[in-house]
Formats: C-alpha cells, sequence, structure tokens
C-alpha cells in the first residue's frame, strides 16, 4: 500500500508540473526535485491543501495563486548590493579590468541571470555609472537582465521601490541616482533605458553572448548535478575571452572547474579560462572530459572516510525498525555482519546489549528529542571490558520529517575511570583527616600524661616540662589549622553549590523564554544562544558559542541588524525594536520583531549587545487580514452604519452607505438614524433600540423606510448590534434595501404557471 500510494503521489506532482508549464510557460526541468516538491509543499501548507493532486485543482480554480506559487518556487529573494563586501571586491577588481580592457569608447555587456525584481541590474549600473560617469555610461553600456517569472520582471521594468526596499543602498548613491516621489523610490530614467528586461530560461534557451560581466548568483544551487554541468558551459560560452563570472556565497563548489578559475574565491568571483568547445551529438556544448573519463565524487569519499574512521560507532534504524547502516566502528565493536544490514534491529544482539535499546528508539520517536545513557558496561569475547556511553537521537529528512534514528556509541571507560579514581581520592582524603582528628586527641591524652608527670617530677625535669610546653604550641597551631581547613572548605562547599545552582537557575530561565535570547560581547562573539534559538536556526549552543555573530550562516539576515549593534553598544541604550523577514531551519519564511539592549556591568560601559528575538508571524498576519478586512467592509456595497448609542448619530459609514443615503459622511455625522425615518420618531426609536442597549436583547431586526434628499422612500430591513465592550461603545446597523425583494415577488404573483 505504501508503495501504492508514493507512485500516486509521483505522479499528481508530475501532472502539477507540467500544468503550471502548460499554464505559465515555465520549463522545471533540471530543478532539483527535493527543492522543487519542499516549496511547493510550502505553498500548500499556506492554503490548506494536503496533496498534489487537491494542490492542482486549487490552481485550476484561483489562477491567481500562481504568483504565490512562483514567488516561493523561483525564490524572488534580493537586494540592493546583496553581500555588499563581495560586491565592493566587484568594485575594486573587476570593473577597472573591464574598462582597462575596453578601452575608451569600447561598448560593455553585462548579463544579470535570474534578475527577479530588478535590484540586481540597477546595482550593476550605479556601480560602472560611478566608474564611468552618466554619459558615458548610457553611451556604452548594456545590462541584459533576464528571469523566469514575468510578473517579478514587470514589477523590475518599473522600478519604483519602498523605502525599506533601497536600506542597503549607500546614501551618496541613493540621493544621486533615485527619485523621491510620496513614499517610494524610482530609479533614474537614463541610466534605467540602458537596463534591458526580458523572460529567459538558462537551462533551455540559448545564451546571451560577448558578455563582459555575467552575474548568476545564487541560481545554480538549486539546479540537478546534470543540469549544472548543461548550465556552466552555456554561462563560459556567453562570456568573452577573459570575461567574469560573480556567483552567490554557496556556489564555490560550482565552478571549480577547467572552464573558470578564481579571482576571489572568497567573494566567488571568477575568470573564463579559453576552452576547446566541441559539440556533442545532440547539438548542447560540452567541455571534454578528464583523461580517465569520469569525475570523482571527492565529497562522497570524504563522507564516507570520516565515518568509518570516526571513534565513535554509528548505527541507524529507520521508521519500520531495519538496520540500514553501521560504520565500520560498530561493526567491529558489536560484530554486525553485511547481512545484518536490512535486518530488524529486535532481532539482532545489539537492541538488548549492553543495554535495553529497543524502548528508548520509540522514546525518541514520540518524543523527538535526544536520549543519553551514560556509562554501560560492555564485554565482548577476549576482550577488555570497557564503558560505553550512548546517544539515541531522530535523523530529520529535508522536509523536517523524521526518517531514522542514529544510535552513537562513546568509550567512555577513561572517563568512567577517572570518576571512580576521584570518588576513591576524595574517600582517602576524609580517612586521612579522621585519622589526624584522631591523632590529635591521643595527643591532647598524651600531653595530660605529661603535665601529670611533670607536675610530680616539676623539680627535676625542667626539660620535660619545656618539652611538653612546646607541644602544647603545636597541638594548638594544629588545632587552629585544622578549625581553619575545615572553614575554608565549607565555605568552599557552599559557593560551589551556589554558583552551580545559579547556573542551572540561570540556564532553565533562558530554557524556559519563548523568546530567542543572544548574548553578544562588544566585538559581536556569539557568548549565550539559548533554547528558542537552536529550535528556530537549527545550530545548537556549542556550535555557535565564541563565532562572529555577523558570519553566521542562518535564515536570519544578520547584516541588517549590524548598525542597530553599533548604535547600542555607542549610545548603551536600547535600539529602537526592527522587525525583519527570515526563514527558519524547516525553511519556514517568519517575521521577526527584533529588540537590542547593552549589556552593562554594574553601571560602567557596556560590555556587550543583548539580543531578544520574537516570532511576530501570526500576529503581523492577524494585523494584515483585520486591514484587509476593514478594507473589504469599507468598500462593499451594503450599507454599514457605526451609531452613537446615546445619541444614534452617525460616527462611521462605509461607502456603501453613502451611495445609497445620498448624504457625503461630513453630513450623517450632524443626524440620527431616525431622522431618516419618516415613519418613526426620537421616543420610539428609543423604545426599540432600548432592550439592545440594557443588554437583554442580542440584535434586533425590523423594517422601516428611509428617505433620500431629494424625497424618495425605501424600504429597508436594519439589523442592530451593540458592543458595549468595546472603547468607545459603538451600535452597529446593517441595512439591507428590500425593494428589489418587493418587486420579485410581485413577479412571481403575476407569473402564469407553467405546464411540465
Amino acid at each position: 500500500m505504501m508503495t501504492k500510494k508514493t507512485e500516486d503521489s509521483d505522479s499528481d506532482f508530475t501532472n502539477l508540473i507540467r500544468h503550471i508549464q502548460e499554464s505559465r510557460g515555465i520549463d522545471f526541468r533540471g530543478y532539483k526535485r527535493t527543492s522543487l516538491e519542499r516549496r511547493i509543499r510550502r505553498r500548500m501548507e499556506e492554503v490548506g491543501c494536503d496533496s498534489f493532486a487537491a494542490y492542482h485543482a486549487f490552481l485550476e480554480a484561483h489562477p491567481q495563486e500562481f504568483i504565490d506559487l512562483l514567488n516561493t518556487v523561483l525564490i524572488n529573494v534580493t537586494s540592493f548590493f546583496r553581500d555588499s563586501e563581495a560586491w565592493e571586491v566587484l568594485r575594486r577588481e573587476v570593473v577597472p579590468r573591464i574598462l582597462e580592457r575596453k578601452g575608451d569608447k569600447g561598448p560593455i555587456r553585462i548579463w544579470s541571470v535570474g534578475c527577479a525584481s530588478g535590484e540586481e541590474p540597477y546595482s550593476l549600473a550605479m556601480m560602472f555609472a560611478e566608474a564611468l560617469g552618466t554619459t558615458d555610461f548610457c553611451r556604452r553600456v548594456k545590462i541584459y537582465a533576464t528571469d523566469l517569472d514575468d510578473a517579478a520582471l514587470n514589477t523590475a521594468r518599473h522600478a519604483t521601490y519602498a523605502a525599506r526596499d533601497v536600506e542597503s543602498v549607500p546614501e551618496p548613491l541613493l540621493e544621486r541616482y533615485f527619485e523621491r516621489t510620496n513614499n517610494h523610490y524610482v530609479f533614474q530614467r537614463e541610466l534605467r533605458k540602458c537596463v534591458i528586461f526580458g523572460r529567459h530560461n538558462v537551462v533551455s534557451d540559448a545564451p546571451i553572448s560577448r558578455i563582459d560581466l555575467l552575474v548568476c548568483r545564487n541560481l545554480l544551487i538549486y539546479l540537478e548535478a546534470d543540469t549544472q554541468s548543461i548550465v556552466l558551459p552555456r554561462l563560459h560560452y556567453a562570456l568573452v575571452n577573459d570575461g567574469f563570472l560573480f556567483l552567490g556565497k554557496a556556489e564555490t563548489q560550482l565552478a571549480r572547474s577547467r572552464m573558470f578559475e578564481a579571482v576571489d574565491l572568497k567573494s566567488r568571483i571568477f575568470s573564463k579560462v579559453p576552452q576547446e568547445w566541441r559539440r556533442t551529438a545532440g547539438g548542447s556544448l560540452s567541455l571534454a572530459n578528464e583523461a580517465n573519463g569520469a569525475r570523482v565524487s571527492t565529497q562522497a569519499r570524504l563522507l564516507e572516510s570520516i565515518v568509518d574512521n570516526s571513534s565513535a560507532g554509528y548505527l541507524a534504524v529507520n521508521a519500520e525498525g531495519l538496520l540500514i547502516f553501521a560504520n565500520t566502528h560498530a561493526r567491529r565493536l558489536f560484530d554486525v555482519e553485511e547481512n545484518d544490514i536490512g535486518r530488524p534491529f529486535h532481532d539482532l544482539t545489539i537492541s538488548y546489549r549492553p543495554t535495553e535499546l529497543r524502548s528508548r528508539i520509540e522514546e525518541v520517536r514520540n518524543s523527538g528529542r535526544l536520549v543519553r545513557i551514560e556509562h554501560q558496561p560492555f564485554t565482548r569475547a577476549g576482550a577488555e571490558p570497557v564503558r560505553l556511553t550512548i546517544e539515541v537521537a531522530p535523523l530529520y529528512s529535508r522536509d523536517g520529517k523524521a526518517f531514522a534514528t542514529l544510535l552513537t556509541f562513546f568509550d567512555t571507560s577513561r572517563v568512567f575511570l577517572l570518576q571512580q579514581e576521584i570518588e576513591a581520592a576524595q574517600e582517602s582524603l576524609e580517612t586521612t583527616i579522621e585519622e589526624l582528628q584522631s591523632s590529635n586527641e591521643e595527643l591532647e591524652t598524651t600531653n595530660e600524661e605529661l603535665q601529670s608527670t611533670n607536675e610530680e617530677l616539676e623539680t627535676t625535669n625542667e626539660e620535660l616540662q619545656s618539652t611538653n610546653e612546646e607541644l602544647e604550641t603545636m597541638n594548638e597551631e594544629l588545632r587552629s589549622t585544622n578549625e581553619e581547613l575545615e572553614v575554608a572548605n565549607e565555605e568552599m562547599r557552599r559557593q560551589s553549590e551556589e554558583a552551580g545552582e545559579y547556573r542551572r537557575y540561570s540556564e532553565s530561565i533562558l530554557r524556559s523564554i519563548d523568546v530567542g535570547i543572544i548574548v553578544l560581547d562588544d566585538n559581536f562573539i556569539v557568548q549565550s544562544w539559548n533554547r528558542w534559538s537552536e529550535n528556530v536556526w537549527g545550530l545548537r549552543n556549542e556550535e555557535v558559542t565564541g563565532e562572529a555573530f555577523l558570519e553566521l550562516d542562518i535564515g536570519l539576515p544578520v547584516q541588517r541588524l549590524r548598525r542597530q549593534i553599533q548604535d547600542t553598544l555607542k549610545t548603551e541604550a536600547p535600539a529602537e525594536p526592527v522587525e525583519v523577514e527570515a526563514m527558519d531551519r524547516r525553511g519556514r519564511r517568519i517575521t521577526c520583531r527584533i529588540r537590542l539592549s547593552p549589556l552593562l556591568y554594574d553601571n560602567r560601559a557596556a560590555r556587550g549587545v543583548v539580543l531578544i528575538i520574537e516570532d511576530v508571524t501570526e500576529r503581523a498576519r492577524s494585523d494584515a487580514f483585520a486591514k484587509y478586512l476593514g478594507r473589504v467592509i469599507g468598500q462593499s456595497l451594503n450599507e454599514v452604519y457605526f451609531l452613537d448609542p446615546a445619541s444614534f448619530s452617525f460616527q462611521l459609514v462605509n461607502k456603501g452607505a453613502e451611495t445609497k443615503l445620498g448624504y457625503s459622511l461630513e453630513a450623517l455625522r450632524q443626524i440620527a438614524l431616525y431622522d431618516l425615518m419618516p415613519d418613526i420618531d426620537a421616543a420610539a426609536f428609543g423604545r426599540l433600540v432600548g432592550p439592545l442597549l440594557s443588554g437583554e436583547k442580542a440584535e434586533i431586526v425590523f423594517e422601516t423606510t428611509i428617505e433620500r434628499p431629494d424625497q424618495t422612500v425605501r424600504p429597508v430591513e436594519i439589523c442592530m448590534q451593540h458592543f458595549g465592550e468595546e472603547q468607545p461603545p459603538i451600535l452597529v446597523a446593517m441595512a439591507h434595501d428590500v425593494t428589489e425583494r418587493q418587486h420579485i415577488g410581485l413577479d412571481d404573483n403575476r407569473a402564469e404557471p407553467v405546464s411540465g
């Protein structure tokens, strides 16, 4: 049944991709299937579809969903001068070389692949305009900007951006190349004419040729390896000899071939290496293979070597309870044979020896949390007994679902022996103290005996008395020293307990707080990272402590916080909260509200910054929905009145009410509702509404007539509700014109019966 279900899901997914291609002309062939499926599932969750077939039907019924789907799948995430350090290297190292090669009059051709909403090609335009001047730029430079998403290209052509979109543009460039209109910024018209936008699929469409600088950032990482091997030669072909390729941060490995050489590897800038090209039998361009005709997967060999040479033993059990993996150390330690792979785990000796593991695996599957079992004794035939510490942890796939359980075995025999030695040393120390105390007591007894003897022989044994006095003095010193040691020992023990309790207390508070707490020192180095941050960003505390916060590669755009952190350290005062869009470790897009406060010690200068991060995604969605609901009601043709419960005067009405009543809102605020009812006076209206205001009734519905300014009268049905808990209280009335309803009834009475 599982196989049949999987086959149906694959078929539905294929049909969905075909429908998208036929409806929007977008070819997803070559994209990584796992990434493509994960991003489509994200949209399915947001619209409430539980299968590909259901989402296929949803797309057919709601064509506007294509816009949100393509924004999610095509990852239209961009910004001006994204990764500013890499752009600075491009400006400093690459632009001068292109200008030098082209001379004073040579044309310059630039191609921005996957340009999204246009921030990238306009950043290129500003960079070259700064180097050439506006006049020479418009005369010599052509920037080709291509993408698959027509909606994104349309946005790019308008070149109109909100204030938050241009935050990364340096102030001088913003003033020089943008025009401020209301709350938006429009890119300069002269430069915009030199940017040519067009729809292009880099996988299947012919490349643009004679390009001096090709920018293709964070696109190749979403393509399959075979597709990458097709795209890279196309990019190579598009460039002129000594042309430059600018890739994204995560694409270092993709250009490490004989086609390109690094100009600045950290910034992912490469130059074209001229190649002898040949055509394959299919007609596409490709590079000649290596001499041996094959490429070795270094990463696969590296991972295999790391796992097999690890000092820890690893076993993996899948969801069906079958052993699916055992590294070399685990096989040697537990005598796991090749034919044991694929067998039920509970049939193997390791499932209950050195300890019972089946129940622990079930516990991890149910809770999703790691289980650690300390210092379990384990003995093999002909080998020394050892102590094993076992960790049982869930393994998650890219879609965030657990698919297997990993068992890790560490040899902690030495740690266990050290603990035993420490305990033995402690016991020995306590025994020594007891013996010293006993000796002290015996010494006191001896002293008394000597003193008695001294009294008896006082006249004849002065030397013995002197010796006895020295012994007394020594005894007192030893007693005093012993007491001081006991006091010091007790104080150290108390301080140790207090410190440990305080540490546990602080850690428990940080773990319990349902917001992210990140503490940085004055050099932006992470000092503390609580449990919320681990769960959301996917990095444990020990992985980030001591690392530079602004260099962390997480879903939070940390570079945008640089200025707020610097201001907080400088002013030693909390910064205004900021809201940023981020992505958690499961790929879910969230909205984070971030507050920054200085870390102060004894009212001295700030020694760091505390970041408090709160997930406000749902609140932001609720606010947006409330605004949306208000707009809908405001534009509705139905009549909605908001009245003062005391005077029944109009406070607010929607557009439909203004239209049908025939009065403007300013005029309506001067009159009461009953003034428009020729058949009822103020007293009668007050008696009608009285039970509603007193709370006897939840709502009242009545029919009356409404008079317009032109003396025309129309019958209406009015439903009224009183919201007394609001501040201030409000009386809401919804009116429905029943004139049409009466006409319909009249027509029905006059209609002749029709025989069947």
